[in-house]
């Protein structure tokens, strides 16, 4: 799922133009539903047909306490809380896309899914460590309204997250000994990618209604989420600032009983290094070149076509612009 970037003194929304939430300034974008079919039917069926089940599909006869780990069981209790925060979220996507019927029907699908992985992990928890189970009142901490943000922003945002969050948790699998719950992170990791990918669906269909608005935004949020190397902050949607009024309260991550704990998950445990954070790099730039039909193979020819793109989009909306034009 979701947001990152805990220091607000070294990259915050108002440092990046209106990036991330807590910029009101900006009304919110929709895409719209003007020229094309509606993808929510279609993605239904697809995420529908490929859903698993907790009771049959969870290999829970298969644990082995043995395997499990104080330091591990800890942290998947702060995966729980963190994926529970699709529940406010998916309130910020409802409210910022009134206008998109389409895209607001399929929060619906994204929403059961998100809260489903938060339940799955607070099922092992309960089956295993009953100790470590989320309290209500530590879930109900990480829902609090989010500021009105740019619709295709935070699209773009939310799609470099589960790209994010497919690797973290692939990752996770690996680190972990105990079966059951590699099973479960290796379910929950093929889920994001599938998220991303509806996503995607989403963005081509903006390009299509939209054009250059939305080419502009997209890689304006592209080069942020794929330049995790040039700041000390996980770059993902749960560590991102998201209410001035709270600040500093106002990260997902802020607001869990450990905020401490993801740079040391990614650091010092599932050891997310240089080389899987080039992956993430890599599968943006991959998505970004398909969706632009050009080749990006570094975030620096990525930055340089959203230059252009600012400049064009500038240009377009200069006083007597669609004068010259004609």
């Amino acid at each position: 799922m979701r947001f990152l970037i805990s220091n607000r003194a070294a990259i915050s929304p108002t440092t990046i133009n209106g990036i991330g939430h807590g910029c009101a300034d900006q009304p919110p974008k929709i895409e719209g539903f003007r020229k094309h079919h509606m993808l929510y039917p279609e993605l239904f069926r697809q995420l529908e047909s490929v859903r698993w089940d907790m009771e049959r599909d969870i290999p829970w006869a298969s644990f082995d306490p043995a395997a499990l780990s104080d330091e591990q069981a800890t942290t998947i209790k702060m995966n729980a809380i963190t994926e529970w925060a699709a529940l406010p979220a998916t309130e910020m996507f409802l409210r910022d896309n009134r206008g998109d019927s389409d895209f607001s029907a399929f929060m619906s699908i994204w929403f059961f899914e998100e809260q489903k992985h938060s339940l799955v992990l607070m099922e092992y928890l309960r089956r295993f460590r009953p100790d470590l189970v989320p309290t209500e009142a530590e879930l109900h901490n990480v829902r609090f309204e989010f500021d009105p943000a740019p619709a295709l922003e935070t699209l773009m945002l939310h799609f470099c997250g589960e790209i994010r969050l497919n690797h973290w948790y692939r990752r996770a699998s690996e680190w972990h000994t105990e079966p059951v719950i590699k099973s479960i992170y290796t379910r929950l990791s093929q889920d994001e990618a599938r998220h991303g990918g509806a996503y995607l669906k989403y963005m081509k269909r903006a390009i299509q209604n939209v054009g250059l608005e939305a080419k502009s935004a997209f890689a304006k949020v592209g080069v942020l989420m794929a330049s995790a190397r040039r700041t000390s902050q996980a770059l993902h949607p749960t560590n991102l600032h998201v209410n001035k009024a709270l600040f500093p309260k106002d990260t997902v991550q802020s607001r869990l009983p450990n905020p401490d704990w993801l740079e040391h998950w990614l650091d010092k445990q599932i050891d997310f290094d240089a080389v899987w954070e080039n992956k993430v790099v890599e599968r943006i730039l991959h998505n970004m070149s398909l969706l632009m039909e050009r080749s990006f193979g570094t975030v620096q020819e990525l930055n340089k076509y959203r230059k252009e793109l600012a400049r064009e989009l500038g240009s377009a909306l200069e006083p007597g612009a669609a004068g010259k034009a004609a």
